[in-house]
């Protein structure tokens, strides 16, 4: 079974948990998600099965959009509303004004450091892990890109914002980084992811409605056809002789004169079938 599911996961779910229950369900081994949402945090979890969990790091490196709320005053060691209070402040003296000013250097290309309670890894640990244990370590910070930054809705202490952004971005981060600005500390309460790459939260399905449509046994029309999330790369159509060249790994060798353009494209039989990416190796002449 190949594919991707666009799954809209429910707070209170880890992203582990539903790509165990996709295995689960589909009886497809090779399962894995693209790109993980905090446990708290709902949203579009792109998830990839068979063949297209090769494909995974196109999804994780698709410009993501989230809507979140973040409550200034109070600063957590989490950056969310599941951690230990570590700050409290008064941001009775906030507008939106100053709130917008604020905002603005968290636009573009910033410097953002990890939090503790994160994936990250230090010294092949998680830091997660490291943090339970009551360690903290110095992370680098590392740029990141905040391509769209707007606030929706300011309801003191609350602040809706939408943000789109690049890979590597934490939410939770910009949060905490906002509460610092304003000298009176914040946190995430609530965040959804709304999109990645070319899966939106409008046609996400939900947890329950995935279970319904396996156990019907219609599971596999959810499924999106693994180059739906390629269609940026250009398409090339190769002859048989080429095809079966690509089902058995091998490189196919420029002829003289040819023009590779692109680094990537993706191979296509005389059918239609999709057959998967071309790489271009300049120093192989492939």
């Amino acid at each position: 079974m190949d594919g991707i599911l666009n799954i809209n996961k429910p707070a209170g779910r880890t992203s582990f948990s539903v790509v165990a229950q996709v295995r689960r369900l589909s009886g497809e081994r090779r399962v894995g998600h693209a790109g993980t949402l905090d446990p708290d945090a709902t949203g579009v979890l792109p998830v990839c099965l068979g063949k297209a969990t090769r494909l995974v790091e196109f999804l994780v490196d698709d410009t993501k959009t989230y809507r979140a709320l973040i409550e200034l005053g109070t600063a957590t060691d989490t950056y969310d509303a599941a951690g230990k209070v570590t700050r409290r402040g008064d941001p009775s003296g906030i507008d939106r004004a100053r709130l917008e000013e604020a905002l603005s250097s968290f636009r573009g290309t910033i410097r953002q450091t990890p939090p503790m309670y994160s994936a990250v890894k230090h010294r092949g640990r998680p830091l997660y892990q490291l943090a339970r244990a009551g360690v903290s370590v110095e992370r680098k910070s590392r740029p990141v890109k905040v391509h769209r930054l707007e606030l929706i809705a300011w309801r003191p202490p609350l602040a809706s914002l939408e943000v789109e952004c690049g890979k590597g971005t934490y939410i939770r981060s910009l949060a905490n980084d906002l509460g610092e600005a304003l000298d009176c500390g914040a946190h995430l309460r609530e965040l959804e992811r709304t999109r990645c790459g070319i899966f939106r939260i409008g046609d996400a399905l939900s947890v329950d409605k995935l279970e319904e449509a396996f156990r019907s046994g219609h599971g596999e029309r959810h499924l999106y056809p693994m180059d739906a999330i390629l269609q940026h790369l250009r398409a090339v159509v190769v002859n048989e002789a080429s095809e079966d060249t690509i089902r058995k790994g091998g490189p196919l060798p420029l002829e003289p004169g040819d023009s590779p353009g692109e680094r990537l494209c993706r191979a296509y039989a005389a059918d239609g079938h999709f057959l998967g990416i071309l790489r271009h190796l300049p120093d192989k002449g492939v």
